[in-house]
């Protein structure tokens, strides 16, 4: 990979988790039809899988698991504590869990954009002669 282009790979990544989650709210947990087909005693397979993902946000453990990770995050100061944190804080917020998924979204943003800085300012610094 070009090395001017890695800095856009964690933001990539965070894109991708938004656009996942995205579909997992509108496309496999809020379609109406999804949830009568798992009433029935004859349910498909992936009922389960919904089941754990709704008793996910129902009990608020995506926003826990978003703000734990923004926490690692401010003190672990690393591209991938920052991204883990970022896209934890976006699944949250598809998820229903609107404050600790807002919290970890910009705490993680911030942060990968303070790691990404830090790893550039030394080479600007070179050429600007600071």
């Amino acid at each position: 990979m070009p090395s001017r282009l890695r800095p856009a790979l964690p933001w990539v990544i965070v894109i991708v988790v938004a656009v996942v989650a995205t579909w997992v709210r509108y496309g496999f947990i809020e379609p109406p039809q999804l949830a009568y087909a798992c009433e029935g005693a004859n349910a498909p397979w992936w009922c389960g899988v919904r089941t754990l993902v709704v008793q996910g946000f129902l009990s608020y453990g995506y926003g826990y698991a978003a703000v734990l990770a923004a926490f690692v995050a401010l003190f672990w100061r690393s591209t991938f504590a920052a991204v883990v944190a970022t896209s934890l804080g976006v699944v949250a917020l598809q998820l229903y869990c609107y404050e600790g998924g807002a919290f970890a979204l910009l705490l993680g943003a911030l942060r990968l954009v303070r790691v990404q800085y830090d790893r550039i300012r030394p080479a600007t610094a070179r050429l600007t002669g600071l």
